[in-house]
């Protein structure tokens, strides 16, 4: 079936990136399946990232389709874009709706993205992962492809202004070997099976990564275990509790 929507947004992204002139390292797209239905499985620091996941199938001719709130949906602006690329609503007082969603994408071949810590990690580290993506691995006998991207936060992240000028910024890209979804195993010990594996890919992008903060007003962006001046996650539970 024809992807009048997709593709010119893809197009349109690709198209601005260059015009801001970041510089995408993506590393590990062979590791996306050509063929046949697939759980992508990401870190969130941005509310760019599922741009830059989708941008990582592509070399495999792969569109991913993700999980995102409903709000956007409703959205006059991104709601008809999102249902045009036949991404996934996912309204929280009625989860089930959603995942039956996803799991007939994956039945039919599609691959499904989804953030498995639910919101973005203000700390820059991984928070704990939702059993949700591997249940729906396991449901429909499809593999879980880990992911971890890195500089996403320096564009546009919660608590930050956007940074949308020609910066040159880095975007650190790494999709690891799959993780199988046994239907022998409790999903609690794929679960955390698979966040080791983000977590891993996470310090490689991390490590990789081509640049350091310029200065003391630039470490916001780097986690507080790396020396930056991100909340630490302690802080930032300890916030949003208040």
């Amino acid at each position: 079936m024809a992807e009048l929507v997709y593709r010119p947004v893809i197009g349109f992204a690709q198209t601005l990136f260059k015009a801001w002139d970041l510089k995408i390292d993506c590393r590990g797209s062979e590791n996306i399946p050509r063929t046949g239905g697939a759980v992508l499985v990401s870190n969130h620091i941005s509310y760019l990232d599922f741009v830059f996941n989708g941008l990582a199938a592509l070399p495999q001719k792969r569109l991913v389709r993700f999980m995102a709130k409903d709000a956007v949906f409703r959205h006059k602006i991104s709601g008809p874009l999102m249902r045009g690329m036949k991404h996934i609503p996912v309204d929280r007082n009625q989860g089930d709706a959603a995942y039956a969603h996803a799991l007939a994408s994956l039945r039919s071949g599609e691959i499904v993205g989804v953030f498995p810590e639910a919101t973005i990690s203000q700390s820059f580290t991984l928070k704990s992962f939702k059993s949700g993506a591997a249940r729906m691995a396991q449901e429909a006998g499809v593999p879980l492809i880990p992911m971890a991207v890195w500089g996403t936060q320096r564009l546009w992240t919660k608590g930050h202004p956007r940074n949308f000028k020609r910066s040159h910024t880095p975007i650190t890209m790494h999709v690891g070997e799959a993780v199988e979804a046994s239907k022998d195993k409790y999903a609690g010990v794929i679960t955390r099976q698979l966040r080791g594996r983000v977590q891993e890919l996470l310090e490689a992008a991390q490590r990789a990564y081509p640049v350091r903060p310029k200065g003391p007003d630039d470490t916001w962006w780097m986690p507080a275990h790396l020396g930056g001046t991100a909340p630490t996650p302690e802080q930032v539970r300890e916030a949003e509790a208040r």
